[in-house]
């Protein structure tokens, strides 16, 4: 099987480490310095496996690469049309594409009877864009449950179990789909096929919008926002809010609300993804992860007022964060 791995971030340069270990030849879409690391040194990942170097065929070329049978896109959701128009000339009738991106899919209401069937996430994919370049046939959904920091290009830590939940957009058990849950166990990752992937997605959803804003406003730890009894209450009637939200699209999320804050407790000191790229000044998920939400609760009737204000001060920091570095620039030009 012809493997890419489409964007070298913390969780695509770790997927490409535990599959490049098992012998399989793992092709890596990258650019820049990262491109430059990886042809140089490959992957470092630690892990709680251990160390794993492994050498990857890297290039910024996806011509280069040729066609694929498998594309795992890695990348944050602000980037996600230009990785799709970059993979294009790795598109053949029968390539598999994985987005392991957060948030709500902009493919949501593709493949299951809905009265909102066919539509687009207005918030994501405004004008069809996303599903023209990577139409439905080659999609399976995924839900990642990585948690890693890229330390430096190439180079990643990670300090909890590795689960990778995966499933066909149109709720069906295929063979194509157990063919690449084996493959990913076969990397020593955690790999469970479902015949609902929406259910795993509502619960990532869950975690991250009631996590990953709010740390943004607050600078606070996983632990620190499930627990600290000046930030717990808020983020429970943003738990409350999400959870009736995902309740009035049809999905069923397994775990009750103590559960879910004692499981997001439980994953310790770590900073969010989304507070590592605003702490770098980098484009934040507030659209897959927010905004998409509170779209999707609009279309069934629910209001969600503290996510709102949430998403409202996330916005505004970001905002005064990107006029900052814009002043900046400007002076020292």
């Amino acid at each position: 099987m012809k493997i890419c791995i489409a964007g070298a971030g913390a969780i695509g340069c770790t997927l490409a480490a535990r599959l490049a270990e098992t012998g399989t030849t793992v092709n890596v879409l990258a650019r820049g310095r990262t491109l430059e690391q990886l042809r140089a040194n490959g992957i470092q990942l630690s892990d709680l496996d251990g160390e794993h170097h492994v050498q990857v065929n890297a290039s910024d070329d996806a011509a280069e690469l040729g066609p694929q049978d498998l594309i795992l896109v890695c990348t944050k959701a602000p980037a996600l049309a230009d990785v799709l128009q970059q993979i294009q000339p790795m598109l053949q009738p029968e390539t598999m594409v994985i987005p392991v991106v957060n948030g709500v899919p902009w493919w949501y209401f593709r493949g299951i009877e809905s009265r909102f069937a066919n539509e687009n996430i207005r918030a994501i994919d405004p004008d069809g864009l996303l599903d023209q370049l990577v139409p439905a046939q080659h999609l399976i959904g995924a839900v990642v449950f990585i948690t890693a920091t890229r330390t430096a290009p190439g180079q990643v830590r990670s300090g909890n179990p590795h689960l990778m939940i995966m499933g066909e957009i149109n709720h069906q058990l295929t063979e194509r789909l157990e063919q690449v849950r084996q493959l990913i166990e076969s990397a020593g990752i955690e790999a469970r096929a479902t015949d609902n992937i929406r259910d795993q997605i509502w619960t990532k959803i869950i975690a991250n919008l009631t996590s990953n804003p709010l740390s943004v406003v607050t600078g606070a730890t996983l632990e620190q926002l499930y627990s600290d009894p000046h930030l717990q209450p808020l983020v429970r009637r943003m738990l409350d809010e999400t959870l009736l939200t995902a309740a009035s699209h049809g999905a069923r999320v397994r775990f009750d609300p103590q559960t879910i804050m004692e499981m997001g407790t439980g994953m310790g000191a770590v900073k969010t993804s989304m507070l590592q790229d605003y702490e770098a000044g980098a484009p934040l998920e507030l659209a897959n992860i927010g905004h998409a939400v509170v779209e999707m609760a609009e279309r069934t009737g629910i209001d969600m007022p503290t996510t709102r204000q949430v998403l409202a001060l996330t916005g505004f920091l970001t905002e005064r964060q990107q006029a900052a570095a814009r002043a900046q620039r400007s002076a020292e030009l």
